[in-house]
């Protein structure tokens, strides 16, 4: 029983810590911001050549279509199997979340289910791509 409460409060301390800037924080006055023109009326006006390239470069806002080599299902199996350490998220290619659940245990377990529904759903993609092979 003490374990557990231990366990709780490192969760509850860890996550209150990570809630709050160790510095202080100063309000900066609001920029004035300029009329807004459609970006391919500003790449339009900036030269003829620009617009060429518009028309011929792909969408930056375009959904990333290509397949990055991973498996949903081995992503799925890494997240049942060991969830709670986040190797899920380091086969995805999201390091930096995959250190943090690490650390704290899978967001003590939450965080872990909530990826293994993510994954099993389809709506935790791999970085940067699409899976190669879906479920």
């Amino acid at each position: 029983m003490k374990i557990k409460i231990l366990i709780l409060l490192i969760c509850f301390t860890g996550a209150f810590t990570m809630s709050r800037a160790s510095f202080p924080v100063q309000k900066s006055e609001p920029m004035e911001v300029a009329p807004a023109t459609a970006p391919t009326e500003q790449i339009e006006q900036a030269s003829p050549v620009a617009a060429d390239v518009k028309e011929n470069a792909p969408s930056a806002l375009a959904p990333a279509t290509e397949p990055s080599g991973k498996s949903q299902l081995v992503a799925l199996l890494l997240a049942i199997l060991v969830g709670a350490v986040g190797i899920h998220r380091f086969y995805l290619g999201y390091t930096g979340i995959g250190v943090i659940q690490l650390l704290t245990g899978g967001g003590c377990g939450i965080w872990a289910l909530i990826d293994l529904i993510r994954i099993a759903m389809g709506d935790l993609q791999p970085n940067g791509g699409k899976y190669s092979k879906e479920l």
